[in-house]
């Protein structure tokens, strides 16, 4: 999935969509389900993919180095699935450390005190073409702004101190920031991640 001009962009700091190249893309491979992986591990002398579909076995999934001397691991795995949970295995090249880690670029995560990763697919319809072609107006220059910066694991809890879904947070928040009267909100983390207090 990564080509030479990716390696190029992602090495002068540019590329803009990582996101389409790193982390977990569920697909096919000559006619095999599966998910194609892409990690950056500079300093590993071994990365795999563990999870739900091999018995989080090390030894079952080996990513392969780019020969390009990018640090950037990837490979194809056959039999992942949709919400199948996963954590990258690595194997440091100084003095054989061992430790399994999230995807820093993972669509999905399991819910805390869980932390691994969730093979997952970005497949939402957006239906706000209409508030999408007015926007303009409202972000212009000279236009008043007003922002609300809020962090969502904290902003609200539902019973048992769960954290709220998207769906769930919505409404509400929607309707708070009508009542304050502020025209914009930046959402701190947006990116799902298994750790909040972080």
């Amino acid at each position: 999935m990564l080509t030479e001009h990716d390696i190029y962009l992602f090495r002068e700091g540019t590329h803009a969509q990582l996101y389409d190249k790193f982390g977990c893309h569920l697909g096919e491979r000559d006619g095999v389900a599966g998910a194609h992986f892409a990690v950056w591990a500079p300093n590993a002398r071994r990365v795999s993919v563990i999870g739900d579909w091999n018995g989080w076995d090390a030894a079952t999934h080996p990513l392969s180095v780019r020969a390009d001397s990018s640090g950037v691991w990837e490979g194809f795995v056959p039999g992942v699935s949709r919400g199948q949970a996963y954590k990258y295995h690595v194997v440091s090249n100084f003095g054989g450390y061992e430790v399994e880690k999230a995807d820093p670029f993972a669509f999905s995560a399991e819910p805390p005190p869980r932390t691994a990763s969730r093979a997952w697919r970005l497949d939402y319809h957006w239906g706000d073409a209409d508030w999408m072609a007015a926007r303009g107006a409202a972000n212009a220059l000279d236009a008043p702004m007003s922002i609300y910066e809020m962090h969502l694991g904290s902003w609200q809890r539902a019973d048992g101190n769960r954290m709220l879904s998207y769906s769930e947070i919505a409404l509400p928040l929607a309707e708070y920031l009508r009542d304050m009267g502020f025209t914009h909100v930046e959402l701190m983390p947006v990116t799902e991640h298994p750790f909040y207090g972080s």
